[in-house]
């Protein structure tokens, strides 16, 4: 696969940690100039870092601008909202997390149009808990739900650029704690002993489906799960 995205712009948003992070260090590998998009401009060796929070429209309208043509975007960006039951939800919540990961990805489709290539592909992220029912998770199941929803619309309303999503289950990132933290190494152990496949992912394997996403052009509208069987 190396070389596949030779002479393509790839635009991460989210790219300064966790899966985004892994994108854009996999994109890179395969020859495309990558430009990681975070509020910190933290960017992979060999990429460029954009510095600008997907919520402020008209700086992301100025970063597209300034990257011009796009060929592949993928937006990673989400807000750790625990696992909140209704009666403990705060006002608020809600619309930060809609806001983060479903509203600044339909924003940013909109901001990037004008340079988006006739060819190109978009890429959106939910998770498991979309279609994993549990106490705790009616704002992040519908989130993601949405997500899902989203991205099938877009993909028939943006042809021939092509839209897809991709679903995680649980991966190794700081969005499940602090790295070494007891919190954390209880829940990835947990978790791990419940899956077909006995561990959780990595984001260099989420990192995987989002590249093969943009390179094949005749996978359109599809919701991948990469979740080492969490829906069994």
């Amino acid at each position: 696969m190396v070389g596949v995205l030779e002479g393509q712009n790839v635009v991460i948003l989210g790219g300064s940690s966790g899966i985004g992070f892994s994108i854009a260090e996999f994109a890179v590998k395969q020859g495309a100039a990558v430009f990681a998009v975070s509020r910190s401009g933290h960017a992979p060796a060999s990429a460029t870092g954009v510095k600008a929070n997907v919520s402020d429209r008209r700086a992301l309208s100025a970063a597209f601008d300034e990257i011009g043509r796009i060929d592949h975007m993928a937006h990673t960006v989400g807000l750790r909202i625990g696992s909140t039951p209704v009666v403990a939800l705060d006002e608020a919540l809600p619309a930060a997390a809609f806001e983060a990961k479903l509203f600044s990805a339909l924003h940013a489709v909109r901001l990037a149009l004008p340079v988006l290539a006739p060819n190109a592909s978009v890429t959106f992220t939910s998770g498991q808990v979309s279609r994993k029912y549990g106490a705790g998770s009616a704002v992040k199941g519908a989130l993601n739900a949405a997500v899902d929803t989203a991205g099938r619309h877009l993909a028939k309303e943006l042809a021939p650029r092509r839209v897809n999503v991709v679903s995680p289950g649980v991966v190794d990132t700081s969005l499940w704690g602090e790295p070494g933290s007891d919190a954390r190494n209880a829940l990835i152990a947990r978790v791990s002993s419940s899956l077909p496949v006995g561990r959780v992912g990595r984001p260099e394997e989420l990192a995987q489906a989002y590249i093969f996403l943009m390179i094949n052009k005749f996978i359109t509208g599809t919701v991948l799960d990469v979740d080492g069987g969490g829906l069994l």
